[in-house]
């Protein structure tokens, strides 16, 4: 069974996930960050030869997480639809199978800066689109990592990733990354970039491999155990 880890922020219990989500149980929401559907097909129609099969393999991580944790709804923490490019007939086809797929789920999104430039997704998906942040009790979910007064910010945009190991051990890994007002998901998506993360600057990290959510403790070594609040 694949190891999640636990941190309280905002006096909400989030549940780290070792697909790149987090959840909140008492909400029944999964939380997921930058997903880039249609970034493939944005990229080839430029003429840049990139992977198929990129959202259909997003789409359906989507499906086993929704299933497996029994969640009520989706709150896409912005970049969604990567760019107008993302509105291509295949791309959209498979967004409204996955819907039907998943007709009784809430789903909603939190603008983001591609979200901007791709527009917002077609009626027919039926999904609620936001400006950030988007309050939900003393959390404010957002796109971009930013404080906001009075509530604790959970984001992406920044696709975060640490570097652990040395020479040609060097392993670069996704991250969730804490700070006293901000924490930062890792970007979900099948086809994304990552960015490393100052490690200065986030009071916790959690490196994701091979299944399992991994505290980074301060001496730099890995822990499985209940973290304490970010904030």
């Amino acid at each position: 069974m694949a190891a999640t880890a636990t941190v309280d922020v905002g006096g909400e219990t989030l549940v780290l996930l070792p697909e790149r989500a987090a959840l909140l149980p008492r909400h029944a929401t999964l939380l997921v960050a930058d997903a880039h559907v249609g970034k493939a097909v944005s990229f080839r129609r430029l003429g840049v030869p990139v992977p198929r099969g990129t959202t259909t393999q997003t789409l359906d991580a989507l499906s086993q997480l929704v299933e497996r944790h029994a969640v009520a709804r989706v709150v896409f923490l912005g970049d969604l639809l990567h760019s107008p490019r993302a509105h291509a007939a295949s791309t959209l086809g498979a967004l409204a199978r996955w819907r039907q797929r998943h007709a009784t789920l809430a789903l909603m999104l939190v603008r983001g800066n591609h979200d901007d430039r791709a527009g917002d997704p077609p009626p027919a998906l039926r999904i609620d689109v936001v400006d950030e942040p988007w309050r939900l009790g003393g959390l404010a979910l957002a796109h971009h990592p930013r404080p906001v007064p009075g509530a604790y910010v959970l984001a992406g945009h920044l696709h975060p990733c640490v570097h652990l190991g040395r020479g040609v051990e060097r392993l670069r890994l996704p991250c969730f990354a804490f700070g006293d007002d901000v924490g930062v998901l890792p970007a979900f998506g099948a086809f994304t970039g990552m960015h490393a993360v100052d490690r200065r600057a986030a009071r916790r990290l959690f490196v994701v491999g091979d299944g399992e959510v991994l505290a980074i403790e301060p001496d730099g070594g890995l822990s499985r155990r209940r973290q304490p609040a970010a904030r």
